[in-house]
């Protein structure tokens, strides 16, 4: 209102002007005419219709006289009409004001880099009251189709989450079960994992399409990860995030993530279930199919990153191009994700050093205080190896996880 009035009440302005006015368009629209008769539809008669409904005093006394006047319908289209305001959609969440549903929407937080994601992850907060208990999966050990089951969910928890802490590693078994049960996806356990492989964009986790299957595991990983694929499959439950059914890295902002309730992160990944009943434990109704789609691994190791004219080859690479668009994407060795050269380790300790020193952060280490043995850092996950009196470690070779 205090917009309007300045935009009006100033000096040399016609009654013309006041006649383009939002309240000027909602008296128009409304009928909020002091004369008698039908409603004029010509310019100057509309503007001596606002007058005449305004007793020529436009100012905020007599604008919230006026709003007094009109339903709260009334009063947005009002709003919505104010030269001085800028128009909203009605009712629609910001930023899907224009969606159309034959494509996928292209929301302004998707461009960000990966440190903006993160903070703008971090600065939304898990909805209160989403968490919903879940009941346990069990797959006997007997049952004819528990290897594949077993394969298909080990392959899900190393290939997402292989450097992810344990109950990280739980969660997305957890989110994978959870889909076996949802009527929204396939029911068993490789289909779920599976799931849009098939096809050259759509699969439901990346490592099924994007050529990481072509390295074997890392032994020790893959056994971390099998352990908690057997647990889930004995009727373990991941409590921390219950009915979820979706999740992403804290360093992406996916399209679908305003539309779904997140739960909680742990390490790296954020977890979400459905809104609404779609997302409660008696929506997830679905039995387990009994069987396990056989899956031939040998074909979706290979890359499928976009249509191209000429054929993608992996040729042991650690990248590879799209012949169509020209897309590099890196293979992963581990967990779905490169491990860096000891080039590329050193130029970011030393990038990192440059930084803390001109920041003033880089302080000299401390000696241990009495009685503390300084140990040498170990990865994440990964069991000592065995010292033999006399001998040095030795480091063995990897075995590779056994073929359907």
């Amino acid at each position: 209102m205090t917009s309007l009035r300045t935009k009006l009440s100033g000096k040399g302005h016609a009654i013309a002007s006041f006649a383009a006015a939002g309240i000027a368009m909602v008296v128009l629209s409304l009928g909020l005419s002091a004369s008698a008769g039908p409603w004029p539809f010509g310019r100057s008669d509309a503007a001596k219709n606002v007058i005449a409904a305004t007793r020529g005093d436009i100012s905020d006394a007599s604008l919230k006289r006026m709003m007094a006047t009109m339903d709260p319908a009334m009063a947005a289209f009002a709003a919505r009409h104010d030269p001085a305001a800028k128009p909203q959609p009605w009712g629609l969440t910001p930023g899907w004001a224009s969606l159309d549903m034959r494509y996928r929407p292209s929301l302004e937080f998707q461009a960000v880099d990966a440190m903006a994601a993160q903070k703008l992850n971090a600065s939304i907060p898990a909805v209160t009251g989403m968490l919903r208990p879940v009941q346990p999966f069990v797959l006997p050990t007997a049952a004819p189709e528990y290897d594949r089951a077993l394969r298909c969910l080990t392959q899900a928890v190393y290939y997402e989450a292989a450097l992810e802490p344990t109950n990280g590693q739980e969660a997305v078994a957890q989110v994978v079960l959870n889909r076996v049960r949802d009527p929204n996806y396939p029911n068993s356990v490789c289909g779920v994992v599976y799931e849009g492989a098939e096809r050259v964009t759509g699969c439901q986790f990346s490592f099924t399409c994007d050529g990481s299957l072509a390295r074997a595991p890392v032994g020790w990983a893959w056994k971390r990860s099998q352990d908690v694929a057997k647990a889930a499959l004995a009727g373990h439950v991941a409590a921390q995030v219950g009915t979820a059914t979706h999740y992403h890295a804290d360093y992406v902002l996916p399209y679908w993530s305003p539309s779904l309730g997140k739960i909680t992160q742990i390490g790296a990944h954020i977890f979400y279930r459905w809104r609404g009943a779609a997302g409660e434990t008696a929506a997830f109704t679905d039995r387990y199919a009994g069987r396990e789609p056989f899956i031939n691994e040998a074909v979706f190791a290979r890359p499928r990153v976009a249509m191209g004219k000429a054929a993608l080859t992996l040729a042991n690479a650690t990248t590879v191009v799209s012949a169509e668009t020209g897309e590099t994407r890196v293979i992963a060795t581990l967990g779905g994700r490169r491990l860096g050269t000891k080039d590329e380790i050193a130029a970011i300790n030393a990038r990192l050093a440059a930084f803390e020193q001109a920041q003033g952060l880089a302080r000299p280490a401390a000696p241990p205080p009495p009685g503390v043995t300084p140990m040498a850092v170990q990865e994440v996950g990964r069991p000592a190896a065995p010292v033999r009196r006399g001998a040095e470690p030795a480091e063995t070779a990897d075995p590779a996880p056994p073929a359907n």
